[in-house]
């Protein structure tokens, strides 16, 4: 235990380290190490959630560590996206929320939880982190979006980072849509074959409101025709809710309360 806390440690300060090189340095430097920052962040994640669990039988869970591991999921979007297409000049941005992340992770490393109440919790966990990541893609491209509209308002100009306003919007929406789908497969596992939801329940009643507010956004988009800012405001509204449905109460169990509940899902 003592060897595997000394690893995670190790990784996330190297990583730390690589975000605030990646931050400063020029287009070749800075580029490479965005992708060291991006590979010592994973590897520290993988160690802190299993480095330090019994025999297999449980993880290491907590706010702190569901956050670093979406904000790593949404910077290696990112990473990939801008491979493909126009986007740069956040760099300095994502380093900073990459480094804040990992050493929230640090800060508040989370308790080991036992996932063998269900045979279908890691599941629903994964399919939960991976909608958590890809609502996270979204806001940024939403935030993004909005942001080369009031440019345009004011300059005139093309699209923000040289990406034509149409293909982010689009961009937009495709995360948008990708993570309803997984959120309703999360929530259908979670409803119906694990019994430790319960229908007055703060994390189900948050969870249930973000997909509503999600499936808002889509009818009202493909029926109303809702765009620019009319339609990214309800990208951050049901962002939010989906944070607090499982961070926000994670957050108070693990400061305010200081005492950790019990399971992945509570």
């Amino acid at each position: 235990m003592i060897l595997s806390s000394a690893l995670v440690h190790a990784l996330a300060w190297a990583a730390v380290a690589a975000y605030v090189l990646s931050a400063f340095g020029n287009a070749v430097w800075g580029g490479r190490a965005q992708v060291a920052a991006l590979v010592l962040h994973g590897l520290s994640l993988a160690a802190a959630f299993t480095g330090e669990a019994d025999a297999g039988q449980g993880i290491r869970w907590g706010f702190a560590p569901v956050l670093s591991l979406t904000a790593w999921l949404v910077l290696t979007v990112h990473f990939t996206e801008s491979r493909f297409v126009p986007i740069s000049g956040l760099r300095r941005i994502f380093a900073a929320i990459g480094a804040a992340s990992v050493l929230l992770a640090l800060a508040f490393p989370g308790e080991i939880v036992i996932v063998s109440y269900s045979v279908y919790a890691p599941l629903h966990w994964t399919l939960g982190i991976a909608a958590y990541g890809l609502f996270g893609v979204a806001v940024v491209h939403a935030a993004m979006l909005d942001r080369a509209e009031s440019q345009m308002r004011q300059k005139g100009g093309a699209g923000l980072l040289g990406m034509p306003l149409l293909s982010l919007e689009r961009l937009t929406f495709l995360f948008v849509e990708a993570g309803f789908v997984v959120l309703t497969l999360a929530i259908v596992i979670g409803l119906f074959t694990m019994g430790h939801w319960r229908w007055g329940d703060h994390k189900t009643v948050l969870s249930l409101a973000s997909w509503a507010t999600f499936a808002a956004l889509i009818v009202g988009r493909r029926t109303r025709g809702w765009r620019g800012r009319q339609a990214t405001r309800w990208v951050y509204a049901g962002a939010v809710l989906m944070l607090l449905a499982y961070v926000g109460s994670r957050f108070v169990f693990e400061v305010v309360l200081q005492r950790a509940p019990t399971g992945l899902g509570n």
